[in-house]
């Protein structure tokens, strides 16, 4: 490609760059715009007063992995915004909202939305977990974040950033009355979800057999497996069980499925590849179990039934797939670990990245031989057919 085509120099020509902002801009939620304004992360006329230019600058730092210092060069050097690295932290903590708010309207338009009707009403849905940030850099430092979001607006409600000595934990969150807690098996201690069930919440928490184990309500030691051979079919069932944390019993349902065959195959191949990359040999009962997924509640019986635990936490599932791509994306970068704004907004502005990349792979399976969807840029012009 010649120079000034590329730098957009030719008449009625953008840059390469500025025409695939365009279309990364035509991915992002109606009234994108606006909503800078009245989320106050565009206060005045002075300085970043472009909607635009704002969100490409914070992208700079946040999806590129730069820091702040090098983020406000490289916008410098590409004429977007002259301001120190200062100015850019303040920006990116007076954008928090706008990039909440932004993250949670993608989610609910990608194929990852999760749908109102599986929440209950009158509850706070809220699913934990936690990811390692690797800085880059000989200076470079490893820091994991434990973060919680809100359900179904994926809105996160906490963080806390710790060395990676940091263990995934229920007791690092604050839990307030009537929360419902969904998390994977990572978290299933007795000690965690004792520290959930004291503060009046509930849990929706896969079972870790090996860290986790359970009784009958009477006290005698609960067999898994012996239960979960009793399911028949893709029917679920569940079954009354208890665990035991300083000397209290604590009542829980045990809910399971069993996997089809195809799902439960997939599972074992990946167990037997982690354990021979380790040089461990599986256990019988440890393949066996790979046939079923087995959910831990204190959610009461009348108040949802056996399949909707399951389905909370097929929920909780779905969303992974984010989490995934969002841990994949979040090792690289400078984390602000000074206050819990800009940490925050680092967070939501990742979120925006993870979603931003699912409709641009979306997008890519209807290609169109001139590059672009004018849906996004125009009208669709209407067909009128003759008398």
């Amino acid at each position: 490609m010649p120079p000034a085509a590329a730098s957009g120099t030719l008449t009625g020509m953008p840059s390469i760059i500025d025409e695939e902002w365009a279309v990364l801009a035509g991915l992002l939620p109606e009234g994108w715009r606006e909503l800078a304004r009245e989320t106050a992360a565009i206060r005045r006329a002075r300085g970043i007063a472009d909607p635009d230019v704002l969100l490409r600058v914070l992208l700079l730092h946040v999806a590129s992995g730069l820091s702040l210092r090098s983020a406000a060069a490289r916008a410098s050097e590409l004429g977007l915004a002259h301001l120190s690295d200062v100015a850019l932290l303040k920006r990116l903590r007076t954008s928090e909202a706008w990039l909440r708010t932004l993250a949670a309207r993608m989610f609910s338009q990608t194929r990852f939305g999760l749908r109102a009707e599986t929440f209950p009403s009158g509850r706070r849905f809220r699913a934990f977990d936690a990811t390692t940030v690797e800085e880059p850099g000989a200076t470079g430092t490893d820091w994991r974040v434990h973060f919680g979001l809100s359900l179904p607006d994926l809105r996160c409600d906490f963080y806390e950033v710790t060395d990676v000595t940091g263990g995934e934990t229920f007791t690092r969150f604050p839990v307030a009355p009537g929360d419902v807690i969904l998390a994977d098996r990572g978290y299933a201690h007795r000690r965690g979800v004792a520290h959930v069930l004291a503060a009046g919440a509930d849990v929706v928490v896969r079972l870790n057999s090996t860290s986790f184990p359970l009784t009958t309500p009477t006290g005698q030691p609960f067999d898994l497996l012996a239960h979960l051979r009793r399911l028949r079919g893709t029917a679920p069932r569940e079954w009354p069980v208890a665990f035991v944390h300083d000397q209290h019993r604590h009542p829980l349902r045990l809910c399971g499925v069993r996997k089809t065959r195809l799902a439960a195959d997939r599972t074992k191949t990946k167990l037997t590849r982690e354990a021979t990359k380790k040089g461990r040999r599986l256990r019988a009962r440890t393949l066996e179990a790979a046939e079923y997924v087995f959910v831990l509640t204190s959610l009461p019986g009348p108040d949802i039934a056996t399949a909707g635990v399951l389905e909370l936490y097929r929920a909780r599932w779905q969303i992974e797939l984010v989490f995934k791509r969002m841990k994949s994306l979040m090792r690289l970068g400078h984390l602000p670990k000074r206050t819990d704004v800009s940490s925050r907004a680092w967070l939501e502005g990742k979120f925006l990245t993870v979603l931003l990349i699912e409709r641009l792979l979306e997008g890519a399976k209807f290609f169109s031989p001139w590059g672009h969807d004018l849906a996004l840029s125009q009208p669709l012009a209407r067909v009128h057919r003759r008398a």
